[in-house]
């Protein structure tokens, strides 16, 4: 597969400014609930597990992930429900309280900015738990592109019934009130038995704990990158699941289970760059601080696009790209597809300069100083550094 080339217009609709983000109140089951009434739902890249069909997907194209979001207000609680494929919680402000087990009985509070990922099958929720009076935000990554949906508790959706909210067998928002027609039993959604709910994995808050990477817990590396030795560069890597891009061979995942993708932090001071490079798989960026630039293509016109915080990125996967920040420091998190260590290619000239720098990639594709291998090693990293002819 050749490289693929970024048109101004594809550029353009891959980036989800705050101003492009449209929420849905009307997204869930639980929406008219007391304390849940005020949630808004945002789906970025995919659809997600939304049961509404007024819900707005900015980049509908399959990613292997979906990319949400919850903006939620003090107090208010997105209730309890199951799904069946990862998700994982990024919290980009706020204090949130997480609720997990057969009737949430377990309970964990994390604030911004946290990565949480909940395993699948058991029942979870959350409620904004901050301080401070304006609305928290959570961004999710939901594994696969086809989630199956959710399954919401018995007692949501025997509450949702007295205000004429049901779900079909196709798990979609049935609204009475609003005119929609009741199907027969047979075709509403079976609420899961009460022998099933006690058949599910129990997990302690220790075991949670260990399921979760706080604002302190981040391993950052300088060695994560091959061109973070070159003046102007400078990029650092904090992994959290999974294998990303990070080539630095000292780099440990707080969480290894399978996704179905990895996602890990990226920074950047200001005005430094990560030097143009490739990676096969797509990737997603959510940047939670300060401002990225992203520059497309190696041959013919660059495309670049400004994405301040709040902002999604969709970058193709065999695109060339260069990120730049802007005006000030800049945080952002990186979700690659598949549960694959990822292979990054860089331009030639990057190529030239780190090895000019003494650095290059091992025989495993780590960053190493050429001083310490032998010729063998050389050779055997060179080959890993080389893009593949199809290219």
């Amino acid at each position: 597969m050749k490289a693929r080339h970024i048109t101004p217009e594809l550029a353009k609709s891959r980036l989800v400014a705050p101003e492009d983000m449209v929420s849905c109140n009307l997204a869930f089951i639980d929406c008219k609930l007391p304390g849940s009434h005020l949630k808004q739902n945002y789906s970025f890249v995919g659809p997600g597990v939304t049961q509404s069909s007024a819900q707005v997907v900015n980049i509908p194209e399959p990613h292997g992930f979906n990319i949400g979001a919850a903006a939620m207000p003090k107090g208010v609680t997105n209730n309890l429900h199951l799904h069946f494929t990862a998700e994982v919680f990024l919290i980009h402000e706020g204090t949130w309280r997480f609720r997990w087990g057969a009737n949430g009985e377990n309970e964990a509070e994390l604030s911004a900015p946290a990565i949480l990922s909940i395993p699948t099958w058991i029942f979870r929720g959350f409620t904004n738990v901050s301080q401070e009076e304006t609305c928290g935000m959570v961004y999710t990554v939901l594994g696969g592109n086809h989630t199956g949906g959710i399954i919401w508790h018995p007692s949501i959706l025997n509450a949702a019934s007295e205000y004429g909210l049901y779900l079909s067998k196709e798990n979609m928002l049935i609204d009475v009130n609003a005119g929609d027609t009741l199907p027969e039993p047979a075709g509403l959604l079976t609420p899961l038995p009460p022998e099933e709910i006690a058949a599910l994995r129990h997990y302690s808050v220790e075991e949670m704990r260990q399921r979760a990477v706080t604002g302190e817990d981040r391993r950052w590396s300088a060695a994560g990158l091959l061109d973070s030795v070159l003046p102007g560069h400078g990029g650092e890597i904090a992994p959290v699941i999974g294998f990303g891009i990070s080539q630095d061979k000292h780099a440990a995942p707080a969480i290894v289970n399978p996704h179905g993708f990895s996602v890990e932090w990226m920074r950047l001071a200001d005005e430094h760059v990560v030097g143009r490079h490739l990676c096969p798989d797509v990737q997603v960026i959510m940047v939670f601080k300060g401002t990225l630039e992203v520059t497309w293509n190696l041959e013919g016109e660059e495309v670049s696009i400004v994405a301040p915080e709040r902002s999604v990125i969709s970058v193709p996967a065999n695109s060339w790209r260069r990120y730049r920040a802007l005006e000030g420091d800049m945080e952002c998190i990186l979700t690659t597809e598949g549960d694959q260590r990822k292979r990054v290619y860089w331009d030639e000239t990057i190529l030239k300069q780190a090895r000019a720098a003494n650095r290059c990639l091992d025989p495993d594709g780590y960053v190493t100083a050429v001083d310490l291998l032998p010729e063998t090693a050389k050779r055997a990293g060179l080959r890993l550094e080389a893009l593949p002819s199809a290219f």
